[in-house]
């Protein structure tokens, strides 16, 4: 990624939206997560995104199984990568991630195999996240279990459907499309842009479906120099069309509820914020999401790891047993409600009717379909493309 122009991150985006996520930064976890411990009090060191801390639980887990949980807070998927590779498997227990980045860090050796028969809370996530349908949470052999599922989201386009039809936003074409110019919108993340766009490229030129030079199923993060050239060919179009690019979501949110943007990629938060301001009476524009467009879609799944320095019996179980707590249905619904994400476990039962549809609760199977958040293959190229597209 772009170091000095573009440091953002989805949770960046998140935690300006207020309500949704706190700012993130590496710390210890304050009382009442540290008791007073004794000898024999284990230390589980978790190296996590902010939003998903949940202070009452922490405090209970710790006093059941005597130990003591501390955490560091990392930005990006790349930020916790780097601190793994340093050394951090020796320094942390449990670790989180999204999309690819999973696999990537078991082929690397920084995390170990787990025991899913041990988390018996597997069995409320949803079929779409278990292996068969899902993956990337088992090595590349399809049997060892790597880590559990945790939260979901798409990078959907969120629009106005007073202004844009259901049928337009059928194709990532509305987001390119001259007849919504100065109504669209794009976020500052170059990596979703590019990819974004390669979606719909790679659909037009046909080389989607076709045989990948790597023989490797289609992967937007995967491009051809062809498919690059024609990627920043229409990102320079699209320039010219959007209002801004919006560098986190309440800006967003304030754009699309005055109506002056129609159409925006976005995490569905927005989305869910406006949905909950009409339904008070505060806004009258009708706003809905659009997860997965005919050629194809953005998704991640956050999960949780247990880092390959994790080689003591005790050890393991005890950070099997906190995953095993943080995935019951009733700590599943507090992430939902404190980080407004969509989760992997099923806590319909628990929620209301409009929770269900702001959540996505019912529409889990459109993650089938969806590309994973990855690494560009290559990032080099991938930055100069979008060099050009800022000085075109």
């Amino acid at each position: 990624m772009t170091k000095e122009k573009l440091p953002v991150s989805r949770r960046t985006f998140l935690k300006h939206t207020g309500t949704f996520a706190l700012a993130g930064a590496a710390v210890t976890l304050p009382a009442p997560f540290i008791r007073n411990a004794r000898a024999a009090t284990l230390d589980i060191r978790a190296l996590m995104w902010e939003p998903y801390v949940l202070p009452d639980m922490v405090a209970a887990f710790e006093a059941e199984h005597d130990v003591n949980f501390t955490t560091t807070f990392f930005d990006g998927n790349s930020e916790a990568y780097n601190k793994l590779k340093l050394g951090g498997t020796n320094d942390f227990d449990l670790v989180q991630a999204d999309g690819f980045w999973s696999r990537l860090y078991y082929r690397e050796g920084l995390i170990r195999d787990i025991d899913l028969s041990r988390i018996d809370s597997m069995k409320n996530v949803f079929p779409t996240f278990q292996y068969p349908d899902y993956q990337l949470l088992t090595a590349e052999d399809g049997e060892t279990a790597i880590g559990v599922p945790f939260c979901w989201g798409g990078y959907g386009i969120t629009y106005n459907a007073d202004q844009i039809s259901e049928d337009e936003v059928s194709s990532l074409n509305v987001l390119f499309d001259p007849k919504n110019g100065g109504h669209l919108s794009a976020s500052a993340r170059f990596e979703e842009n590019i990819a974004l766009a390669a979606i719909l490229v790679t659909a037009r030129m046909g080389t989607q479906t076709a045989e990948r030079p790597d023989g490797k199923p289609f992967n937007p993060y995967v491009l051809t120099d062809e498919e690059l050239a024609e990627v920043e060919k229409l990102l320079i179009e699209q320039k010219h069309l959007l209002t801004t690019r919006y560098q986190d979501l309440g800006t967003l949110n304030n754009l699309m509820r005055s109506g002056i943007v129609w159409a925006a990629p976005e995490f569905s938060q927005v989305y869910r914020q406006l949905q909950e301001l009409k339904r008070k009476g505060e806004s009258d524009v009708n706003i809905q999401h659009r997860l997965q467009a005919k050629e194809g879609g953005l998704g991640w799944i956050d999960s949780w790891m247990v880092t390959s320095g994790v080689e003591d019996s005790e050890k393991l179980e005890i950070c099997q047993k906190f995953m095993d707590t943080i995935l019951k249905p009733e700590h599943m619904k507090q992430i939902a409600d404190k980080a407004g994400t969509s989760t992997c476990v099923d806590i319909r039962e628990l929620s209301t009717a409009e929770e269900r549809e702001l959540f996505l609760m019912d529409r889990t199977e459109e993650l089938k379909g969806l590309h994973m958040f990855d690494q560009p293959s290559s990032p080099e190229k991938w930055e100069r493309v979008w060099s050009n597209m800022e000085a075109a």
